[in-house]
């Protein structure tokens, strides 16, 4: 609590000033009443209002993450160059969703993934840092949609219906062809590869699942681990790590097998690594494990006549995009800024009294007094009160202070009588 008086004497009539006193505060947005002999005032009622906002936005915050748990969705995709994506279920590489989320309730939309655009830094210490890092995409809304395009990038997602589509990574997806031992193409096509480094070396499998026979006619299966660098530092080296993320000096190493790839066996299993459990190594002349390092076009020939791997010139990107679909964000956003408005509505609005008193004194000069009353500390109490004395002066001029009275023990000594004897 903080508290203020002013006390002053005026010439006018008590009625007078607490008209005055009344029509002043209610200027200044008071709410005024007369008491008796005197107006009072209130002011701040907002401060009582902004507490309530603030209460009831942190009951709606929690009602918003509790919807949002409930009724989200969030999945994964890695797009290659050149191919698309269609909300369902069964597009996405990895899902989750919250307990009461049906798969109705995915946003109907689609996109393709046009190109990708990545350059890096060429020196200096951040050499190899990525400076732009964008996907361009072709989008579509429900299945007869017009086709918009949009460049996505990091913390700039892609919004339709709701569902925002994030850019997560990004790395490289060497094309090749594979031939079975009578020269027919078993395989062609962009194989995404995983980044393990920060110049995306990457690594994965070459699966070959049906079509391919051997030189004698028989069924198999291929299968190639994959090892490529966009920039190779060349033999002698030491190294066969990406000296650079962007595709400068592309190669691609692979080590051919050939059996089971395991894809009958009901088991799921990564796409990105090869099982060699159920598989046997073609041999090089040395009897170890067929590899051989290749420059785009170069091909590696399969031992007997089994066929042969090609690494093609075409070499695409892929980007992987995070797919999320969060129904409480707008009522979150709502409850954060209601409750940052009712807090500072709370702090900063005060709650404050004043009191006008105006009576006839004993000399019939009225006297007005004033008092404040604040809520909370403030040192504006005293200077707002000494404000409003002073606009009452106006419609109240001050009176003359009454001269003083003489002390009761002092008495006038008569005046000796002129020609008094001496």
């Amino acid at each position: 609590m903080w508290s203020a008086t002013r006390s002053r004497r005026t010439e006018a009539d008590p009625e007078q000033v607490r008209e005055a006193a009344a029509a002043m505060l209610k200027k200044r947005r008071f709410r005024t009443h007369v008491v008796g002999d005197a107006v009072a005032a209130e002011k701040g009622y907002l401060r009582e209002a902004g507490n309530l906002i603030f209460h009831v936005s942190l009951i709606l915050i929690l009602v918003a993450f509790a919807v949002g748990q409930l009724f989200k969705s969030e999945g994964g995709k890695l797009v290659v160059q050149g191919d698309g994506f269609s909300n369902t279920l069964t597009q996405y590489d990895d899902f989750k969703s919250g307990s009461l989320f049906k798969t109705d309730d995915l946003a109907p939309f689609s996109f393709t993934l046009d190109r990708f655009d990545a350059t890096y830094e060429r020196s200096g210490p951040n050499r190899g840092t990525a400076r732009e890092f964008v996907a361009h995409v072709t989008y579509s809304e429900g299945a007869d949609g017009k086709p918009q395009k949009k460049a996505v990038e990091v913390n700039k997602p892609l919004v339709v219906d709701g569902s925002k589509v994030y850019l997560l990574a990004h790395g490289y997806a060497p094309s090749v062809t594979v031939k079975d031992g009578r020269g027919k193409v078993v395989f062609h096509g962009a194989v995404p590869l995983l980044p393990i480094d920060n110049n995306i070396s990457s690594s994965g499998a070459i699966k070959v699942y049906d079509g391919y026979t051997d030189a004698k006619g028989k069924w198999d299966q291929l299968g190639f681990a994959a090892f490529f660098v966009p920039t190779y530092g060349g033999k002698g080296n030491g190294t066969m790590f990406s000296q650079f993320p962007a595709l400068d000096f592309p190669v691609l190493n692979v080590g051919a097998y050939h059996g089971s790839l395991g894809v009958n066996s009901g088991l799921p299993q990564n796409v990105y690594q090869l099982d060699t459990d159920k598989m046997k190594p073609f041999k090089d002349d040395q009897g170890k494990v067929l590899k051989k390092t290749l420059l785009p076009g170069e091909t590696l020939d399969l031992p007997e006549g089994a066929g042969s791997i090609t690494f093609d010139k075409d070499i695409k990107q892929w980007a992987s995009f995070q797919i999320s679909q969060q129904p409480g964000n707008d009522l979150a956003l709502t409850g954060s800024v209601l409750a940052i408005a009712g807090l500072a509505g709370s702090l900063f609005i005060q709650r404050r009294r004043v009191w006008v008193r105006a009576v006839t004194g004993k000399d019939g000069v009225t006297v007005v007094e004033m008092a404040g009353l604040g809520r909370s500390e403030s040192a504006k109490l005293p200077e707002e009160l000494a404000d409003l004395a002073v606009t009452l002066i106006p419609e109240a001029p001050t009176a003359p202070d009454p001269a003083p009275e003489p002390a009761k023990d002092q008495v006038a000594e008569p005046a000796e009588a002129e020609g008094a004897e001496k």
